[in-house]
């Protein structure tokens, strides 16, 4: 007979008795199989050789405290001696204690980690989820603008449905308030054009023609960029995670229930305001950009301001301005409606306002570069 008994200070131990006969081995267990007390006897089953015996009983009459633990290790010894063949009976099993254990026979063993695909595999399956989600998502962005320019069309037919005092709320948030921003970054725009053009082309003594590359420069494409591209960070971001709030709050599906119309009410006025006041800090940022240039080409070339505006007379014609503005109101369409898009896409939680936020500039920047360089290209075939 083999015992294997817990050493410690606790009155009440886990104790183990294995006690062979003939080829029958029997295990009894004693004490408090409790979490506390099983620790040396789960090393000990584990160990546990049942020689040439070819059944074993489990003898639990002489317990005295009996959890999920003890219960557990019950189970696996019994599945253990069973895999080895032998024929395993329970005694002595209370029935205070017979569905304590029942319930631990019924546990799921873990399942596998899944196998890990090749490499190549991955990126394939990565780069079909990806494509999907774009595609799934452009068609919704295109569902979303019918959906947009139907209210526009029928708030145009009924003006007294526009909300004007939100549209002049968001026109003084999305273009007064920018005006610091977007003019100091068009001046550093103007000022970094001009340095690094008169630093190149006073290689070839056409410093005066760096007005020129500053006039062209900005009017044409830095200033309705760098302005798109700060309304889309500033702008965007701030009408994503405003409706999105508004969603995790439930305030838009309570519009929805007193019979408000959501994009009417939200969208709206966002994307008139934002049509608006891009144009108009365009206008500014050129003007700032210009400025920039004008001060770096006194500064660096010895050009005043006079000499300035009369090579920029020469140098630009209206239908260079025009080419610029004529962007903004396209970009502050795309980025409102992709802003209030995202918005309007948060579920009920405050990590996905986060989400749809940092998504709704990425997109904006994004859609704001590729409608420049198709502006580009076109302008390029129409010879403008």
């Amino acid at each position: 007979m083999a015992v294997v008994e817990e050493s410690g200070d606790a009155p009440v131990t886990a104790r183990l008795d294995a006690i062979r006969q003939a080829s029958s081995l029997t295990l009894r267990l004693s004490g408090a199989w409790v979490t506390a007390s099983v620790a040396a006897q789960d090393a000990a089953l584990s160990r546990l050789d049942p020689g040439d015996a070819s059944e074993a009983v489990i003898d639990l009459s002489e317990l005295e405290q009996f959890d999920t633990a003890g219960a557990w290790l019950v189970d696996r010894t019994k599945r253990q001696l069973e895999q080895l063949g032998l024929a395993v009976t329970l005694k002595g099993l209370s029935a205070a204690r017979r569905p304590l254990l029942e319930k631990v026979e019924q546990r799921q063993a873990c399942p596998e980690p899944p196998k890990q695909p090749a490499a190549f595999i991955s990126v394939l399956t990565d780069l079909g989820t990806a494509t999907f989600e774009a595609g799934r998502t452009a068609r919704e962005v295109v569902n979303f603008l019918g959906l947009t320019v139907v209210v526009l069309l029928r708030n145009l037919a009924q003006p007294r449905r526009l909300r004007g005092t939100s549209l002049i709320y968001h026109l003084e948030k999305t273009g007064l308030d920018a005006l610091p921003i977007v003019g100091l970054l068009a001046f550093l725009i103007g000022v970094v054009l001009a340095y690094q053009g008169a630093d190149q082309l006073a290689r070839f003594g056409a410093e005066i023609f760096t007005v020129n590359l500053v006039g062209v420069a900005v009017l044409r494409e830095m200033g309705v960029l760098i302005t798109a591209i700060i309304v889309a960070g500033r702008s965007g971001s701030a009408f994503t995670a405003q409706i999105g709030t508004m969603k995790v709050n439930q305030e838009v599906d309570a519009m929805t229930t007193i019979g408000l119309d959501p994009v009417e009410v939200l969208v709206l006025p966002r994307v008139l305001a934002l049509v608006i006041a891009l144009p108009l800090l365009t206008f500014y940022a050129n003007v700032m950009g210009l400025l920039g240039g004008a001060v770096m080409a006194t500064i660096v070339l010895d050009i005043d301001l006079l000499a300035f505006a009369r090579q920029l007379r020469d140098a630009v014609e209206l239908s260079t301005f025009w080419v610029g503005m004529i962007k903004a109101p396209i970009f502050a369409f795309v980025i409102a409606l992709i802003g209030c898009y995202e918005g309007l896409k948060v579920s009920s939680n405050a990590e996905s306002v986060g989400l749809r936020t940092t998504r709704a500039v990425v997109e904006a920047i994004f859609l704001v570069i590729v409608l420049d360089a198709i502006f580009s290209v076109f302008y390029s075939v129409i010879g403008v």
